[in-house]
């Protein structure tokens, strides 16, 4: 394949599963020999993505504004003045920006598209643009079967699934329990330590992450004398702060105040994993894949998540007994004492890195670019 310039367009770089896989994209496409350049709002991540070799243009694509649709100039120009070859849309709004921007370039000099469905958005013409990529990746079953349900006249030959993957060099297995990884955690919140099972919900500052079922999670199990500990890793966000002290506001209702670290997410996660008994999956609108699930299972943790969307998927395949009835509360007090008395077999991650593994995703996501790559316009 030729020297291509990808374009990856999304909201903004702060944190979350979409950020991450346009990072490894970028980081696939540099050391494929490719350039890599990603348009977004900017955030905390722009540094670890230019370390990378790739390039950031900023520009607000993401903000619910009319005034946002003047950036399809600026779109426009940037693709035609960096010769792109590929435009990447991961987002709905940064797509939409991105069909007007091409339409408005000659054929001969235009871009060809792919996009990626990411969430199990609600159905409606805005969302439908997700469907509008020349490929439209979908990062799981679970979205590929929503996508054809609620568009049905969406070409299924331009559909190709390609599941989020982990590195087994960032995720190593680690032993169970993880004492080290414990004391660390305690260390840098002292309200984790003691000798309790610490349960780990990662998510960022949004109700939909199921914060809140997994406070009341807590309450029960310690009014059953299990002395567990809470860590909500990323709940703790820049802009949510009415949001975190709702949590605390809980927290303190519930009489679990004392035990739980509500925190701003950390860079390291897979020690995170490593020092909890028990990884929860509570989000309350199902999500299109469940990447911090699939991340703890690769890690050697038991996963307790409601059983719809990706995750489900996930659990369904690689942990079955760790999937709960979407907001039963007493059958997830149930499986999480269970899981707890009685912790799964981890799953064998040689198979599980043979499906689902970094490499993979992005070795696949560069054949979608091949496929049309070919049919793109030679400069």
């Amino acid at each position: 394949m030729r020297r291509l310039t990808v374009v990856q367009l999304l909201p903004a770089l702060h944190s979350g599963g979409v950020e991450r896989s346009t990072l490894e994209i970028a980081a696939a496409l540099v050391a494929a020999g490719h350039r890599a350049l990603v348009v977004s709002a900017g955030g905390r991540l722009v540094p670890p993505l230019r370390a990378l070799g790739a390039e950031h243009v900023e520009l607000d694509i993401g903000r619910k504004s009319p005034l946002t649709v003047r950036h399809v100039y600026a779109l426009r120009r940037l693709f035609a003045r960096e010769r792109a070859d590929l435009v990447h849309a991961r987002s709905r709004l940064p797509a939409w920006l991105a069909v007007l921007a091409l339409r408005s370039l000659p054929a001969a000099a235009r871009p060809r598209l792919v996009t990626t469905v990411h969430g199990l958005n609600s159905p409606s013409r805005y969302s439908r643009v997700m469907t509008r990529g020349e490929r439209v990746i979908c990062v799981s079953e679970t979205v590929r079967d929503y996508v054809l349900r609620l568009y049905p006249d969406t070409e299924p030959a331009r559909l190709r699934v390609i599941p989020r993957g982990v590195d087994p060099a960032a995720f190593p297995r680690a032993p169970r329990p993880d004492p080290r990884a414990r004391a660390w955690a305690a260390a840098r919140h002292p309200v984790l330590g003691g000798g309790g099972p610490l349960l780990l919900l990662p998510g960022r500052g949004t109700r939909l992450k199921g914060h809140a079922d997994a406070l009341a999670l807590l309450a029960r199990l310690r009014a059953h004398g299990i002395d567990a500990r809470l860590w909500l890793a990323g709940a703790r966000e820049p802009h949510r702060a009415a949001y975190v002290a709702e949590l605390e506001g809980e927290a303190a209702r519930l009489g679990v105040a004392e035990a739980i670290a509500l925190t701003e997410p950390t860079d390291a996660i897979a020690r995170a994993y490593a020092a909890a008994d028990l990884v929860l999956q509570l989000s309350r609108k199902p999500e299109a894949f469940g990447r911090t699930a699939l991340e703890a299972l690769a890690v050697g943790r038991p996963v307790l998540g409601w059983h719809h969307g990706g995750v489900g998927e996930l659990l369904a395949q690689w942990q079955p007994e760790g999937a709960v009835a979407p907001f039963d509360a007493d059958a997830l007090e149930r499986a999480a004492r269970a899981l707890l008395a009685h912790p799964p077999a981890p799953a064998d991650t040689m198979r599980l890195f043979a499906q689902l593994s970094l490499r993979a995703m992005q070795e696949a996501t560069l054949a979608v670019y091949a496929e049309l790559a070919d049919a793109a316009p030679r400069r």
